[in-house]
């Protein structure tokens, strides 16, 4: 099952390439990243992977991505917000995570890679549409501001993916053993203990599923 997906993914790619346009990936190194890293080791590793550290990873997820950048020998490149964590604050001094969630997501995620869709023509993603409802109306290609957006696992499942890695025997987040099974920023990120639906440990009691660079 795995070697027929692979192939579909292989030969996307290798489409896209044969057409000279521009590729690029971002991935928030949790365990449900570690699929398309692993297809990207295998098609292509030279192929950028953006991460955008915003200053408020948990050090389990900086130190996830150290080990899977060795592993699998990927091109990963941190991006950083513009203001610095100490100066994210509202009129009041509240820290913008706190006061405006979804204004933190623009300035530590949307906003530090704008310049990079510039560079490229294909930007690849591993969102799967079971994860959400806003997830589950995308397809495999989306057009955005003359950038195309390629979904290769969007069909896939959540036990696909856990498939996946026990066939191949990669790792896990560290702190998916604690119940942590989807992790953004630390602030925001909360245990739920359901494989089926981790993402509702993220944006906890708010009305946000997004941070905003899949929307």
């Amino acid at each position: 099952m795995f070697d027929e997906k692979i192939q579909q993914i292989k030969e996307q790619i290798e489409a896209y390439k044969e057409n000279s346009l521009k590729i690029f990936s971002t991935s928030s190194f949790q365990t449900n990243s570690v699929i398309l890293l692993h297809i990207i080791s295998w098609i292509d590793y030279q192929i950028p992977i953006y991460f955008l550290n915003t200053g408020y990873h948990f050090p389990e997820t900086l130190l996830f991505k150290s080990d899977l950048k060795k592993r699998l020998g990927l091109n990963v490149i941190d991006l950083f917000p513009s203001v610095p964590k100490n100066q994210q604050r509202d009129s009041n001094g509240m820290l913008m995570y706190a006061s405006d969630p979804d204004y933190c997501c623009y300035m530590n995620k949307v906003q530090p890679l704008e310049p990079i869709k510039q560079e490229y023509d294909i930007w690849m993603s591993g969102i799967r549409g079971d994860q959400n409802e806003n997830r589950h109306k995308k397809g495999f290609e989306e057009r955005e501001e003359g950038l195309i957006r390629y979904h290769p696992i969007i069909d896939w499942t959540s036990k696909m993916v856990y498939q996946y890695l026990d066939h191949y025997e990669l790792p896990r987040h560290p702190l998916e053993g604690e119940g942590y099974l989807s992790i953004g920023c630390q602030p925001c990120t909360q245990k739920y203990l359901d494989k089926e639906n981790g993402r509702l440990g993220r944006w906890k009691g708010l009305i946000k599923s997004e941070c905003g660079l899949h929307k």
